[in-house]
């Protein structure tokens, strides 16, 4: 039986007694309902894992008592950086989550032109709140030990003029790119358009900020499919996809 994992962003020693967070403890003890003697994992979201005995669990409160403690990026190498255009509920939640289990680095919302989701300044902090705490479970199911950064939302055009990486993606089904005939980077920036894509003239501002425009394929793919393919394409050929071991 895998031993459950839980996000606790604090680094600790060996040996060393310590309280679980609000959070930790809902799943811990009324969700899951383990009991003192059972095994945990805590990780800090900096790379450091912490193998503890739960100790003094009672109904609101547990303790754990570190028993190891290890130092184990499963991180991919290769950096990816997602613009992804803002979509409704489930579809951004699975964005995010699958991404992260793909391996993104970061994440920035967009606004589109042909976004429909609109955030006031109260909302993007709830947001932006949520969607990190989706990538969090997603690290806690993945066994990934370090957290990805989801950014608060922005414009497009300032998007594309700010962001920094080796190779620039812009996902645009009317081109013939071959992403076999790039050069491997260390860092990518992936563009990643709404339901109804992106318009010719976002594509544009894209290409003349340095973005190359690709496609993974024959089909068009939806908002939030089309990062996890990319991404699987992209840690595949030049990440941790297929290379374990």
């Amino acid at each position: 039986m895998r031993i459950p994992r839980f996000y606790q962003p604090e680094h600790f020693a060996c040996g060393e007694t310590v309280s679980l967070s609000d959070d930790v403890v809902q799943h811990v003890c009324r969700v899951l309902r383990m009991k003192s003697g059972e095994l945990i994992t805590l990780f800090d979201g900096q790379g450091n894992e912490h193998l503890c005995e739960l100790v003094d669990v009672a109904k609101r409160s547990a303790n754990v008592q570190v028993r190891e403690v290890t130092q184990l990026s499963r991180s991919s190498a290769l950096k990816v950086h997602i613009g992804q255009a803002l979509s409704r509920g489930e579809r951004m939640d699975y964005a995010v989550q699958k991404s992260t289990e793909m391996g993104m680095t970061s994440m920035t919302p967009l606004f589109t032109e042909r976004s429909e989701v609109k955030l006031s300044a109260e909302r993007q902090g709830k947001r932006i709140q949520h969607w990190q705490q989706v990538a969090i479970s997603a690290c806690e199911q993945s066994l990934r030990n370090e957290i990805p950064e989801i950014a608060a939302p922005c414009l497009l055009t300032d998007w594309v003029q700010q962001c920094d990486a080796e190779l620039k993606l812009v996902l645009h089904h009317h081109t013939e790119q071959p992403l076999a005939a790039l050069d491997a980077p260390q860092s990518v920036a992936l563009l990643v358009g709404p339901e109804g894509g992106l318009t010719e003239a976002e594509v544009e501002q894209a290409i003349a900020a340095g973005f190359k425009p690709v496609a993974f394929g024959p089909r068009v793919m939806r908002t939030e499919t089309a990062p996890v393919a990319a991404q699987a394409i992209l840690q595949y050929m030049w990440g941790d996809l297929g290379h374990a071991g």
